[in-house]
């Protein structure tokens, strides 16, 4: 029976729901990332400044290290695109992947499909699919600019249940809108949230608008939480995660 792709169990260790993104610029920088956290995170984020570096070396590297993947790139395109794009995500054996939600209905639906009936043919577990509903960076005063109006919550809430109904996992979305997606999506939908920053130092909020701590995320019900530039810069970065998993609590 193939493995279906779920929440973390609540007997497993908190580290389970950490995940390190490594935006970093070679293999090298990604490979030591791995030996330090592999033990302290539940997978690693490869974003696209690396995959478009070096492809699924990036992901074997990862692999083979003993982490897992998230296969972070927000696929958006047609829907045959986005899937067949999916397939190979499948075959890269990641752990979970996202798309953009606003790329629609059809695209997730055909794209949740496809990646199933691959998964069940290649005797696999079926990849965690998210979809990404409004940018961490972007506030209300952004979407305006490019015309789209209204509140961000009631967008992302929006999204997160056209998500829910083509057969996705869950979504990425800021830490602000995680009630609210629980409440219209229920317990069992995946929350996945970046634009987390530890409470421990004072660490800037880069380009990111809508953030939360660790511990806030978690209270608020995310089951996994993306954390990247206050450990990947901190002076000993295994210590940094430490410090985050003991605040976690």
């Amino acid at each position: 029976m193939v493995e279906l792709p779920g929440k973390p169990d609540p007997s497993s260790p908190k580290t389970a729901r950490v995940i390190f993104a490594l935006d970093v610029h070679t293999l090298e920088e990604a490979r030591r990332f791995v030996r330090l956290l592999k033990d302290r995170v539940g997978l690693f984020k490869v974003g696209l400044e690396l995959f478009t570096s070096f492809g699924k070396e990036a992901v074997q590297a990862v692999q083979e290290g003993g982490g897992q993947v998230f296969l972070d790139l927000k696929l958006h395109d047609i829907p045959n695109t986005v899937s067949r794009a999916a397939e190979e995500a499948v075959k890269l054996g990641v752990k979970m992947f996202n798309l953009h939600a606003t790329g629609g209905l059809e695209m997730m639906r055909q794209t949740a499909e496809r990646c199933r009936k691959l998964a069940e043919k290649l005797g696999q577990p079926r990849p965690m699919i998210l979809a990404v509903t409004i940018l961490t960076s972007l506030d209300e005063g952004n979407l305006k600019e490019v015309g789209l109006l209204g509140p961000v919550q009631e967008r992302v809430v929006r999204l997160a249940e056209l998500a829910q109904r083509a057969g996705l996992d869950g979504v990425v979305a800021s830490p602000q809108e995680i009630l609210p997606i629980r409440q219209r999506c229920g317990p069992k939908f995946i929350i996945v949230t970046p634009g987390i920053r530890p409470a421990f130092a004072e660490a800037s909020k880069d380009d990111q608008k809508r953030v939360m701590t660790a511990k806030e995320a978690i209270i608020a019900g995310a089951d996994y939480i993306v954390i990247g530039r206050p450990i990947r810069l901190a002076p000993d970065p295994a210590a940094a995660m430490d410090k985050l998993l003991e605040e976690i609590g």
